[in-house]
């Protein structure tokens, strides 16, 4: 007799583990399986739940899975490449054709227990480039989505014979805004899953089981003052005591203006302060990074470097057999292809090669790295953390290491930044927008893996309400881009030259006062607690000949950083950004980042 439990098979893609959470949240028990695992295996669930995938089902790239599933009576919801993996087993057909990234509307057009309590038309989120064209027999369309004005028929699909179904969306993520509705009634009204399961013995359970996985040794926490290294740091006492709890703040030259002296008041106030070292390593992380242009490159050497002053200080301190403690959460993990089926997106800090090898060797504690922000943040509320930390804008491990963009100065790939020239030329012909894209690129996500393409900056006479369609239509048309920005300052672009620029301590020093002055206007026009997090990125590239950086504002709305929505912030806010910044002699152009996530990343890089 199968358990009250689903079972979420994950296939690499980048929400496999939020299904379970977002399942969880609503009282149901669901774990991650490993789509090999024997059929008996599979028996114990009440239903099953196929994740997305970086694979195309289109090519026929993942068929090392249990496809003995199929034969058995267990109700199955496929999402995105599971749904494309549905329809192809029982005689559908799958093309790599339509492109859809980010918002769409999903017109619902039977009546199914999956979709009861939703209206006929519900917000979905899309991120793919595979698509049914032909549905099996013995299933029916039960509902069709509309993006970037176009239609896109099968998005979802329906077998209540073999009670199989299909939705080419993500529901799991909370830009579709009723997905959870969906996966409920999946588990409850499908698969008949008392929903009955409860998170509020969650925090003892990482009590113990960090007990369990110390046994009787000491840890050494790297301490950045973020909300996930501040909940893991109290977390780790309260398991361990203050005594065999080491905090390590480490100053990599890269944070935001005065962030260590911020740090070291925060820990002081939350009574962490007992076994709390400071370590100045600026100069050591900046000589590192001297004339190194590639991000995938900067974003190793600064994990690296991080371990290596650990150790260093572990060693001063007496205190080499300590483990290693992060407060790595699961967007961390999965996307530095931290599962067996993912596809690296960019090596966050705390996924480097060389911690890589200390996790196997059993020398790494990271209690969090099945969560997401957003639980990490329930869970220092509830271990009585402030506010003020828990709901702290997140800050990358690599800092500002990743937000000053680096150049050799040269164009790349500027045959392919052409085409997409032409094709944006060609979709804005008749409106009163022009697009240009920038000669260089930044780092992205589609369908589930790695896109390193061009950004597009549009201007002209911008409606923002209609602009997020526009940029919509921009991904499905050209396939070079994955990002598009709206020109602040100047008011348009003629020419564009990439300036060859590395990480030094004066770019540094320069983005630090840009970043400060964008936050204290948002501070004050009350934008700072609306948005997620809002990224200030340089990119070296001389506008209409004229400065030495782009100055790029990404503010997002998101929960747990796997999808995300732009903020347009208001006129006002927008004007006081550009009055401001362009005080700053080096600035060359102001761009307002309008890119969803999928499919660009929130960082640049």
């Amino acid at each position: 007799m199968a358990e009250d439990k689903i079972g979420v098979l994950d296939f690499g893609g980048q929400y496999a583990h939020l299904i379970a959470t977002k399942l969880r949240a609503k009282g149901v028990f669901a774990e991650i399986l490993d789509p090999e695992e024997k059929i008996e295996k599979f028996r114990e669930y009440k239903g099953l739940i196929l994740s997305g995938s970086p694979a195309l089902a289109s090519c026929n790239e993942e068929s090392g899975y249990n496809k003995e599933i199929f034969k058995e009576d267990i109700p199955i919801l496929g999402l995105c490449f599971g749904h494309q993996e549905i329809a192809k087993y029982y005689g559908g057909k799958v093309e790599h054709r339509a492109r859809e990234y980010g918002k769409a509307t999903l017109n619902i057009a039977c009546n199914s227990p999956i979709f009861e309590g939703l209206s006929r038309e519900e917000i979905v989120w899309m991120s793919h480039g595979d698509t049914v064209v032909e549905i099996p027999h013995d299933f029916v369309e039960m509902g069709y989505s509309i993006s970037g004005g176009l239609k896109h028929s099968n998005s979802a699909i329906a077998s209540e014979k073999f009670k199989r179904y299909g939705f080419q969306f993500h529901p799991e993520v909370d830009d579709t805004l009723n997905g959870d509705k969906m996966l409920y009634n999946f588990a409850v009204k499908i698969c008949n899953v008392k929903p009955d399961w409860k998170i509020d013995s969650y925090k003892d359970f990482l009590i113990k089981k960090i007990k369990e996985e110390v046994k009787d040794r000491n840890v050494f926490l790297l301490a950045s003052g973020g909300v996930d290294s501040s909940v893991c740091a109290v977390l780790l006492i309260k398991a361990l005591g203050q005594k065999r709890v080491n905090l390590l703040h480490i100053d990599n030259g890269l944070l935001r203006k005065n962030e260590s002296r911020e740090v070291l008041e925060l820990f002081k106030n939350l009574n962490l302060n007992e076994n709390l070292h400071f370590k100045d390593a600026s100069g050591t992380f900046i000589s590192a990074l001297k004339e190194i242009y590639e991000p995938e490159e900067k974003r190793k050497i600064i994990g690296e470097t991080f371990v290596k002053i650990f150790e260093e200080e572990a060693k001063k301190l007496s205190l080499e057999n300590s483990l290693l403690a992060q407060g790595t959460i699961y967007p961390d993990t999965i996307e530095t292809k931290g599962t067996k089926r993912a596809d690296l997106i960019k090596t966050h800090h705390n996924r480097v090669p060389l911690i890589a090898k200390m996790i196997e060797e059993g020398k790494v504690i990271e209690p969090l790295k099945e969560l997401y922000k957003a639980e990490v943040r329930q869970l220092g509320e509830s271990l009585g953390i402030p506010n003020k930390i828990v709901y702290r804008h997140p800050f990358p491990g690599p800092g500002l290491g990743v937000r000053l963009l680096c150049s050799r100065g040269r164009r790349v790939d500027e045959d392919k930044r052409i085409e997409a020239q032409k094709i944006i030329d060609g979709l804005l012909k008749g409106l009163r927008i022009q697009g240009y894209v920038l000669p260089v690129k930044s780092v992205g996500v589609k369908a589930d893996l790695r896109a390193y393409d061009f950004p597009v900056v549009l201007f002209g006479e911008i409606e923002f309400e209609k602009i997020e369609t526009v940029a919509c239509q921009i991904y499905q048309k050209a396939p070079q881009v994955n990002r598009c920005a709206v020109l602040l300052y100047p008011d348009k672009i003629v020419s564009s030259e990439p300036k060859k620029a590395s990480i030094t301590k004066i770019r540094l020093d320069l983005l630090r006062e840009v970043d400060s002055a964008v936050n204290k206007i948002l501070i004050e026009e009350n934008w700072y607690e609306k948005v997620w997090q809002s990224p200030v990125a340089f990119v070296p590239v001389v506008l209409n000949g004229e400065g030495e950086e782009v100055v790029v504002i990404r503010p997002v709305h998101s929960e747990r950083g796997m999808t995300a929505r732009p903020s347009f912030l208001d006129e006002k806010t927008r004007n006081r950004l550009k009055e401001e910044v362009t005080k700053f002699k080096e600035v060359s152009g102001i761009l307002l980042d309008i890119t969803t996530k999928p499919p660009g990343t929130i960082e640049w890089e």
